[in-house]
């Protein structure tokens, strides 16, 4: 079911949090409740999200989230508006948490065999060195439930994983650790209208740091925008069918957006986003625009996932 959430409706867009990302998620925040305001929601107001949101969100009937990271994206905030019974946007409790956590979303898009770089998952009381032996170097080292690249690396020895390891475990206990690959670096946003997802344009991303990390994601100039990719119309085609089968087998709604790395015609998915940044350098944005849906209709459509099967 598909809400058109009324224009004196009560919205907290919800942003901050107690995450990492806070900033990032403050940025997006702000802009999606000035779009709000645009298209008449005069009613939205922000509620920057702490230990006593449960109280702050009394008297909303909708909730826009635009929180990234621990507790907005792993399914503790959506399971709080359940109980609350306030529609939100985006990803339900069970999808949020599975896609947050690496290791777990490269395991449910495993059963429906999409293409995932070989990799090994690290629990606390395990050796680093032995664990990745059946791998090759170089390797990114990954908390297994962090976003924006906070905690990552990209090592080339057993000395640099071991301090790699232990910078990524002030972030996460468990830790993703993947063989490194050259490829081409492309996402792609995956919307729904009237219940049926569909995938934005594909974005390619030329980063000038050797690897997409914070400074490249969030810092203008950083970063080259290729709009649509340039892939082939074969590859563009199975990218984007991916990029939605990642979506379904997920159990994603509303709005993702799905990570590439395009090695030898194979496109790897990194990872699921399930509450893509809305800040004026993020990539679902842009993707939008690509298909005709500017910023404020990108907006709208999102805010009227609000209310859909979780």
């Amino acid at each position: 079911m598909q809400y058109t959430i009324q224009k004196e409706s009560k919205i907290a867009v919800l942003c901050g949090g107690m995450s990492s990302e806070r900033e990032v998620s403050l940025r997006s925040g702000k802009n999606c409740l000035a779009a709000l305001h645009r298209l008449g929601y005069k009613n939205a107001e922000i509620v920057d999200v702490s230990p006593n949101v449960m109280n702050d969100l009394k008297g909303f009937e909708f909730a826009y989230n635009t929180l990234h990271g621990k507790y907005g994206e792993d399914g503790c905030i959506q399971g709080i508006l359940e109980i609350l019974k306030i529609p939100y946007t985006g990803c339900g409790v069970m999808s949020s948490a599975i896609c947050m956590n690496k290791e777990y979303t490269k395991k449910v898009m495993s059963t429906a065999g999409l293409p995932l770089i070989k990799s090994v998952y690290l629990l606390p009381d395990e050796d680093p060195v032995e664990k990745v032996k059946g791998l090759n170097y170089p390797l990114m080292v990954k908390p297994v439930s962090e976003g924006s690249s906070f905690g990552m690396a990209k090592v080339d020895c057993d000395g640099e994983l071991i301090d790699a390891v232990e910078n990524a475990r002030k972030y996460n206990a468990d830790i993703l650790i993947e063989e490194y690959l050259v490829g081409i670096c492309a996402t792609v946003g995956v919307l729904e209208k009237g219940g049926e997802p569909f995938s934005t344009e594909i974005l390619e991303l030329r980063p000038k740091n050797e690897w997409y990390d914070y400074e490249a994601k969030y810092t203008k100039g950083m970063t080259e925008f290729i709009l649509p990719a340039e892939l082939t119309p074969e590859m563009t085609a199975r990218v984007k069918k991916y990029a939605v089968e990642a979506f379904k087998v997920c159990g994603c709604s509303g709005v993702s957006r799905v990570d590439f790395l395009i090695v030898n015609d194979i496109p790897y998915i990194l990872e699921v986003n399930t509450n893509p940044g809305m800040t004026d350098t993020s990539d679902l944005p842009a993707q939008a625009k690509a298909c005709g849906i500017d910023y404020d209709n990108l907006v709208l459509m999102i805010l009227n996932s609000a209310g859909l099967n979780k």
